[in-house]
């Protein structure tokens, strides 16, 4: 062991004569491994005669099946697995988890009662995070095998997996294919999942050794019992389920790994986390890894350096400089939603960067994200930088009373923000620390939510129509622990549902994931190779307007009446969109929003005054037009290195296009439209950039 995180992990580096995995372990495991399955195999012994009770007791079930079909079962005795192999082998054999009364289920736990069941494969994205979360047990066991360490959080997230781990070390790349084939061992010798509830006093018993673990129970663990969950050596708090047993994991990669710290919390300790990606198919790994490949080329990172659009300085960590060529993508996506705005209603304010933070604890922001936002004493107050409008927005609605015939009112910000994300979290644009958004609060009255979401819908779909972008709806409702009266949660649930019906794209219901202080939908466009992202936001506030006593006068006469407020916002981050399209179209830049959109290449140096001359015509038309001047290089190279910097037209001039005032059009993919007048190259130009064409080169 490399590694311990309290005494106890000290003296535990003494091989178990007890116990050995032979086939598993580089070196001896630690004490506490056999301790913790010696007191586990005590309470399984217990729990198998307690089931066996339950299960000579256990009456006859109905189980109903996706297809509408009832099926015999009994009571305690009777798993989903058995009924799956009794419907299909096939199904059996694919099958990742269970799905009993909607509430994800082991396949081989019994079932308990009457129910539903759906069998779930790995294309169902509950199965995939089960697949997992199985996975990361496997590298959390192969981890405990190999360092020693403490075992922290080992979760699924959107794209695989990781483990944490406390050690006194780090960790290297290198020992990446150990712990492959250490879990690759694992994987062969099938290890079955096993679920165990145990009471929390006997836990802290189990994993007296790890003071993570225990901070777990102690601080997040509120019932009396708790689940654990065993594959071979490894025992691990967890709410689970699992697959059946560790063979179901076919093809597993290792392939990254970073320090954190515990619970995201700069002031604990760090850890070392291990990522990484699983699937049933080794094909479906080979493809994932072609992908990764693909990915990596596309990174906004790189290609933002290679087009000098922005850079980063280690002096405003998570805070972009923005190059001219850059600034142009910024201001031209910035102008685009101004131009809907217009059209849609909107009304564009600038609110301060600055506030007192009597306005954070009036909103609530002070008492939960406090230690996110950058704050400072001045004059014996504190004030902080704003990490989001909306109350400055609110300030705006009460300066003044409100009639309601001021309402919907549509208030626009693309204020700068400021959030103080930990320093290991900063990835290029995708998460920063200064960054603005087409941020907009619409204060209405509760019968105008249905059609201003159905503005709010059309709104985004214009826009992502534009980049190309396909997108997911999702509705998300009531959560258990919300604020406000239930028949009002209800009434603006139906508006949200009647709005996303008559906006005619498909959608889904995410129950119980709305915020705590309204429902909201969810939107997730698709990029160019598949990849899906979270931008776009249309969320019901009915607490804000409480807070801050926003009130209008309404038809009746009341003036009292409290509006409701829709936070939007399409792009999201200006930054992180920025980031998203650069991969998007891996620095092909549509002609609208290219940095580098025209190329004047004279033939010869007599030809450079002409070159010049229509270079201007078309800056002055609002293009970013360039002339290549350099007289060391060749007609072919010139041409060529204008290819590779992505300018979407190559204009050519020689003596033939100097004497007609002409040029000679070709495109970055080399297709060649040969010689036209300058006036007509300009207006066509003019004509595709002014309807933001997503194929420019092709439609001249």
């Amino acid at each position: 062991s490399r590694n311990s995180c309290t005494t106890q992990c000290d003296r535990d580096n003494k091989k178990d004569k007890n116990m050995s995995f032979p086939r598993l372990q580089q070196k001896p495991l630690p004490d506490y491994v056999a301790q913790r399955l010696r007191l586990y195999e005590e309470l399984k012994r217990e729990s198998d005669a307690l089931l066996a009770e339950r299960a000579a007791a256990g009456g006859p079930v109905a189980v109903v099946l996706p297809d509408g079909r009832t099926v015999a079962g009994k009571a305690w005795v009777t798993t989903p697995y058995q009924l799956a192999c009794g419907v299909s082998q096939g199904l059996a054999d694919n099958a990742v988890i269970s799905r009993v009364n909607g509430q994800l289920w082991d396949l081989d736990r019994p079932l308990e009662q009457d129910c539903s069941l759906e069998i779930l494969r790995f294309d169902d994205e509950d199965a995939q995070a089960v697949y997992w979360h199985s996975s990361a047990h496997i590298l959390g066991e192969a981890m405990e095998n190999f360092y020693g360490g403490c075992l922290c959080y080992g979760p699924p997230i959107e794209n695989g997996f990781y483990y944490d781990m406390f050690l006194d070390g780090g960790v290297s790349s290198a020992e990446f294919g150990d712990l492959e084939t250490l879990c690759k061992a694992v994987v062969k010798e099938k290890q079955p999942f096993e679920r165990l509830e145990i009471s929390k006093q006997t836990l802290l018993k189990m994993f007296k050794y790890n003071k993570f673990k225990c901070r777990i129970l102690n601080e997040k663990v509120s019932t009396p019992t708790t689940t654990v969950y065993r594959c071979g050596p490894l025992i691990d708090l967890c709410r689970g389920p699992h697959v059946r047993h560790t063979g179901k994991i076919k093809a597993m990669k290792i392939y990254k790994n970073s320090s954190t710290y515990w619970e995201g919390r700069s002031d604990m300790e760090t850890l070392q986390r291990i990522y990484g990606i699983s699937f049933p198919d080794s094909k479906m790994l080979k493809e994932w890894e072609r992908f990764q490949e693909e990915a990596k080329n596309r990174d906004h990172r790189k290609i933002g350096k290679d087009q000098e659009l922005f850079f980063f300085h280690d002096l405003s960590p998570g805070s972009c400089f923005f190059m001219p060529r850059g600034a142009h993508i910024y201001n031209t996506l910035t102008e685009f939603i101004r131009e809907e705005y217009w059209r849609r209603g909107f009304q564009e304010v600038a609110s301060p960067n600055i506030f007192n933070s009597k306005l954070w604890e009036t909103s609530g922001h002070w008492q939960h994200y406090s230690e996110n936002m950058f704050s400072f004493p001045v004059e014996g107050d504190v004030f902080a930088l704003k990490p989001m409008n909306c109350p400055g927005h609110c300030l705006m609605f009460s300066h003044r009373p409100r009639s309601w015939r001021e309402l919907p009112l549509r208030l626009a910000d693309f204020g700068v923000l400021h959030r103080n994300e930990l320093s290991g979290t900063l990835t290029g644009l995708t998460r920063v620390r200064r960054f603005q958004q087409d941020d907009a609060h619409i204060f209405c009255t509760m019968d105008q939510i249905e059609s201003e979401m159905k503005g709010c819908l059309d709104f985004l779909r214009c826009i992502y129509h534009v980049f190309g972008f396909s997108f997911q709806l999702h509705l998300s409702t009531r959560p258990e622990k919300y604020l406000g009266d239930i028949a009002v949660w209800n009434r603006a649930e139906k508006q949200l549902e009647n709005s996303l019906n008559e906006f005619g794209e498909p959608w889904k219901l995410n129950p119980g994931d709305g915020a705590f202080y309204g429902p909201k939908i969810d939107i997730k466009i698709k990029d160019a190779i598949g990849r899906y992202h979270q931008c776009a936001t249309v969320q019901l506030d009915f607490q804000l307007p409480v807070r801050f006593d926003l009130t209008f006068v309404g038809k009746d006469g009341d003036d009292k009446a409290r509006p409701v407020i829709i936070h939007r916002a399409i792009l999201g981050s200006v930054e992180r969109m920025i980031a998203i399209l650069t991969e998007n179209y891996a620095g092909k830049w549509p002609l609208w929003l290219s940095p580098r959109q025209v190329m004047l290449v004279p033939v010869n140096p007599s030809c450079e005054d002409y070159a010049k001359k229509v270079c201007k015509q078309f800056t002055e038309a609002g293009f970013m037009a360039d002339a290549d001047l350099d007289s060391s290089c060749l007609l072919n190279k010139k041409i060529r290195n204008a290819q590779l910097a992505q300018y979407n037209f190559i204009l050519v001039v020689g003596e033939k296009e100097k004497m007609t005032d002409g040029v000679n059009v070709r495109t970055r993919d080399n297709k060649v439209h040969g010689e036209l007048s300058v006036s007509e190259v300009l207006a066509r130009l003019s004509l595709l950039k002014r309807s933001r064409c997503p194929n420019a080169e092709e439609e001249f």
